[in-house]
């Protein structure tokens, strides 16, 4: 197995948060409380994904219900594939508008994903897998993740596997950068992947106890332990409270992210 710190060509990377909400997204549809009528653009939260970037490469992780407006949003012109965490609809469901990419760019693009999750993209999907598909459908090429190091353009990627309840998860490590979210549940010997880390994402729901998140507590407790230099919370629902608030009562070292917040990293 390939450690996560073998030696490679050290490359220059950047992280931009493309949502950094929940499920519902924030303002949830009909609420009413101080999250959902802030006027703080940073409590505006997008579903949960990031866009990954170095040398001249861009993997997006995650297609949410929200994937056409957050490309459009950013002004995406190049994509070279796709990574998926799981399979639930509030990661998965704007797959379909890869077709654009498809046809601006004249190829299919990557689908990075287990087995299981792929079972549920052929279900979610089943016009992009037919025998004989309808013209202009989404064009892909699935490619299979397990727990081993993989290459993404002579760069190793690390998979690291966490419970989301009863579903697994996988999280990506590249270089001193590890992006977990929808997980409440991590292995002795995977946390061990998430040692010696610069910058760690990992999801906060909420304060309260949930069945299949870390709440803010077990985040925090996460960090504790894990040690990395600087943590940046995502998949916030609009139970954590106010942005600005939050900002102020977290560690030093940890801060929530937001929508559009990009960082920069070394591979």
């Amino acid at each position: 197995m390939v450690s996560a710190t073998e030696a490679q060509e050290k490359s220059n990377f950047r992280l931009t948060f493309l949502g950094t909400g929940t499920s519902q997204g924030v303002p949830v549809i009909a609420c009413t409380c101080e999250v959902c009528v802030s006027q703080d653009p940073r409590d505006n939260r997008l579903r949960c994904s990031v866009l990954v970037e170095w040398d001249d490469h861009s993997f997006i992780i995650d297609t949410g219900p929200d994937f056409r407006q957050q490309m459009l949003r950013l002004g995406i012109k190049k994509l070279d594939g796709v990574l998926f965490t799981h399979e639930h609809k509030d990661h998965v469901a704007g797959l379909d508008d890869i077709r654009a990419f498809n046809y601006f760019m004249k190829k299919e693009l990557p689908v990075y994903a287990t087995p299981q999750v792929q079972e549920a993209l052929k279900r979610e999907f089943p016009y992009i897998f037919d025998e004989n598909p309808y013209p202009g459908v989404p064009q892909i090429s699935l490619h299979n993740l397990s727990l081993e190091p993989f290459q993404l353009f002579n760069y190793t990627v690390v998979p690291v596997q966490a419970q989301h309840y009863l579903i697994p998860v996988l999280g990506f490590r590249f270089g001193s950068l590890a992006y977990l979210t929808d997980a409440n549940q991590i292995s002795e010997s995977e946390k061990s992947k998430l040692l010696n880390l610069d910058v760690l994402i990992i999801n906060a729901l909420r304060h309260q106890k949930h069945v299949s998140h870390f709440n803010l507590e077990e985040a925090l407790a996460l960090v504790e332990e894990l040690q990395p230099k600087q943590t940046y919370l995502t998949h916030l629902s609009h139970q954590i409270g106010l942005h600005e608030h939050l900002d102020k009562n977290l560690p030093q070292h940890v801060c929530p992210a937001y929508d559009g917040l990009t960082i920069s990293f070394q591979g």
